[in-house]
């Protein structure tokens, strides 16, 4: 259903709508740069703080920088200190569907009640180990099924999820191959 206020799902159309025109207006307010910088602990024990990015021709800082750990479980030979990164690709393609879900549903005026999603990824680690060249690294299928209470019918629904899978940042990310540059520098200074 339909309803004519400024405030949906949490998110404000009205802004959402100023933010649209002025990107239509001048494109280069749509750029933007995401960082991370990684530190190596031990085996597969990492961790990833996120402190600013750029967009909108400025940098701007998180309120509070986001650390996020990374491990395997021991049958990985991990210590279980986080999840692992394919786990994380998980939680990062779930937030982002359901962010362009709700999104897309606050600018058509549906009221969205919950939402919960479920994931799951097939890999098989003969990729990763090199024991066959025959097998992607990476996950070979990704499911998610999402579970959502609204005022509005399954058509509705439907389109909505279309819609994520279209706008969705993360799902094109992971469906379509990505430029991705990987160099290595040897340590030479001290450490900060």
């Amino acid at each position: 259903m339909q309803r004519p206020q400024s405030n949906i799902n949490g998110v404000d159309v009205d802004r959402m709508r100023e933010t649209i025109e002025t990107i239509q207006n001048d494109p280069q307010m749509a750029r933007f740069l995401f960082r991370a910088t990684n530190r190596w602990d031990k085996a597969g024990h990492n961790q990833t703080t996120i402190h600013d990015f750029y967009g909108a021709r400025n940098i701007h800082h998180h309120q509070q920088d986001f650390t996020l750990e990374s491990d395997e479980p021991p049958l990985l030979l991990g210590e279980d200190q986080g999840a692992n990164p394919v786990e994380y690709v998980l939680t990062a393609l779930a937030g982002c569907l359901t962010t362009s879900l709700v999104y897309h549903a606050a600018a058509r005026g549906i009221v969205i009640d919950s939402i919960e999603s479920e994931l799951d990824g097939e890999l098989d680690l003969r990729g990763f180990l090199g024991l066959s060249d025959e097998i992607r690294n990476g996950y070979q299928k990704i499911n998610v099924t999402f579970h959502i209470e609204a005022d509005a019918p399954q058509q509705t629904i439907d389109e909505l999820i279309m819609l994520a899978q279209q706008r969705s940042p993360v799902f094109d990310i992971i469906s379509n191959p990505v430029a991705v540059s990987v160099k290595g520098e040897k340590f030479t200074g001290t450490r900060h």
